[in-house]
């Protein structure tokens, strides 16, 4: 489990872990789920999950048509009460806007949750459009820039235990699939203190980050921006984006 402590197993509820379980196994393959399929891929029995699907029904978090269940949009309430409740945006949140404004592009923070990058705060482009993630969005941590960042402050061991237990899709012609290329390009991140991703996830989109870390040297997420490529020939972003983006990493990290 991410994030995991140690703590006294007496302490837990486990009914909760796995009717959170439960909720998890909903997903873009799989929006609506039987009770035998869920119990399946949560590593509960076909009761047991339809115990847990029926308390989701209950309490207006999920709908069925008695075989099938689907999520509510009231389940985004759970993750909306982490955006509204956690420090760390609404510390970040003015150095965004200011660096959105300073150099006209959208800028975000992002987090790594196992092998996904959760943005949970932006601030758009001063343009009538703006590209980018909304906050709550996922990504595999392959194809964006806040990726390679974060996972530059990895050990050698982390990170080969992390690479080997990814799924490496491809999403462009420029999606690095291959095991030594993506290391060899996540060590040149942590030498450089930055990562540049050119149209990884989608044809015409790049992006730029670096880590962020605490006063106390713990790397606690990315600060990235995203733009469209045609913007920026050859190597202009590194001049016209990179310099900021740096700036505002180090202020945050006496204020973190």
């Amino acid at each position: 489990m991410t994030g995991a402590k140690d703590i006294d197993r007496s302490l837990l509820i486990e009914g909760l872990g796995k009717g959170l379980r439960v909720i998890e196994q909903f997903s873009d393959d799989h929006p609506r789920l039987t009770a035998t399929e869920a119990g399946a891929l949560a590593g509960l029995t076909r009761t047991a999950a339809r115990r847990y699907l029926v308390s989701l029904v209950h309490y207006g978090y999920a709908d069925t048509d008695g075989k099938h269940y689907w999520l509510l949009p009231s389940i985004l309430r759970l993750g909306q009460s982490y955006l509204e409740a956690a420090r760390l945006p609404r510390l970040v949140r003015p150095f965004l806007q200011r660096l959105s404004m300073q150099t006209g592009e959208t800028a975000n923070l992002s987090v790594l949750d196992g092998h996904e990058i959760v943005y949970l705060e932006r601030s758009n482009s001063p343009r009538v459009v703006s590209i980018g993630f909304h906050p709550g969005a996922r990504t595999p941590a392959h194809v964006v820039s806040p990726g390679f960042a974060i996972l530059s402050t990895f050990k050698r061991a982390r990170l080969d235990a992390w690479m080997a237990a990814h799924d490496f899709s491809r999403f462009t012609a420029n999606t690095i699939t291959d095991l030594g290329a993506f290391r060899d390009t996540v060590d040149a991140a942590a030498r450089a203190g930055y990562s540049f991703v050119n149209q990884y996830i989608d044809v015409g989109l790049g992006g730029i980050a670096a880590a962020l870390f605490d006063r106390h040297g713990q790397c606690v997420g990315a600060i990235s921006m995203t733009f469209q490529m045609q913007r920026y020939p050859e190597d202009t972003v590194l001049t016209q984006l990179l310099p900021a983006l740096q700036d505002v990493v180090k202020v945050l990290r006496e204020v973190i």
